[in-house]
């Protein structure tokens, strides 16, 4: 388990579960779920932060993790879940760099390595 830090220094940390493929608040309560289609690749699918947690920031902190993480480690990123490309890489247009493009070939299939 690996921590990533806050934005803007909030005080909550995200943690990195490597072995459930999560990113989450320490409670674990909010978190960010992906998948590894291929080594180089990592497919954000679903962002979840509770009604009592909303409006802090979390889930874009959560995606703050997740990106770095990928980038870090020169990896795509396939935003599947709809917060991912509906709202924060809207937010963050730099980003898009990361994301995985068609023209990279055929997106990897889960559990085809």
């Amino acid at each position: 388990m690996a921590e990533a830090g806050g934005r803007d220094g909030a005080a909550e940390s995200i943690v990195w579960r490597e072995g459930v493929g999560r990113f989450e608040t320490p409670d674990g309560e909010a978190f960010l779920e992906y998948r590894l289609p291929s080594p180089a690749v990592m497919d954000v699918v679903h962002t979840y932060v509770p009604r009592s947690k909303r409006g802090q920031g979390l889930a874009a902190r959560l995606c703050d993790a997740a990106f770095a993480h990928a980038r870090e480690r020169r990896m795509r990123i396939v935003p599947t879940c709809s917060y991912v490309s509906d709202t924060y890489l809207p937010r963050n247009p730099a980003l898009n760099e990361l994301v995985y493009k068609d023209q990279e070939g055929p997106k990897p299939k889960p559990g085809s390595m």
